[in-house]
């Protein structure tokens, strides 16, 4: 169980003005941000941070939503990091999401879910590397 995650508050949630809301939640969950970057996704960069699913009949419309406006990332550490952090942002549907996860607070639908959360240590060191240098985080 790793101490750090990476995560992403998507276009949809940046755009609604949610990004202060969901950043509070996350600190109030005990999480520390160790890095933070407000950017906006190429399509080729949107492409390439998800080829694991570029087989997918999603794929498309993800890069082409990832890619439509502003995101913010982060790198957080807590215990446990990867585990807590999925609980805290509740499942990808936001209709199946339990009460008071970011996503049944913030989400709009399956595709427009809110925020990106890593899903194992090993992808939070890659996704991690994907957005931030060294000298980015503390």
């Amino acid at each position: 169980m790793g101490k750090q995650t990476f995560t992403m508050i998507k276009p949809d949630a940046f755009a609604k003005g949610y990004t202060g809301a969901i950043l509070a939640k996350i600190q109030e969950a005990g999480f520390r941000i160790v890095a933070l970057k407000l950017t906006r996704l190429t399509a080729e960069k949107a492409a390439a941070f998800y080829a694991v699913h570029r087989e997918r009949p999603f794929y498309q419309s993800l890069v082409e939503f990832m890619s439509s406006g502003p995101v913010v990332a982060a790198i957080l550490e807590k215990d446990n990091a990867v585990e807590d952090f999925r609980k805290l942002i509740g499942a990808t549907d936001p209709a199946k999401a339990e009460e008071g996860t970011i996503r049944k607070l913030y989400a709009e639908s399956v595709e427009r879910n809110a925020i990106h959360g890593s899903d194992s240590d090993e992808n939070a060191r890659i996704e991690s590397d994907f957005f931030f240098s060294a000298l980015e985080r503390v």
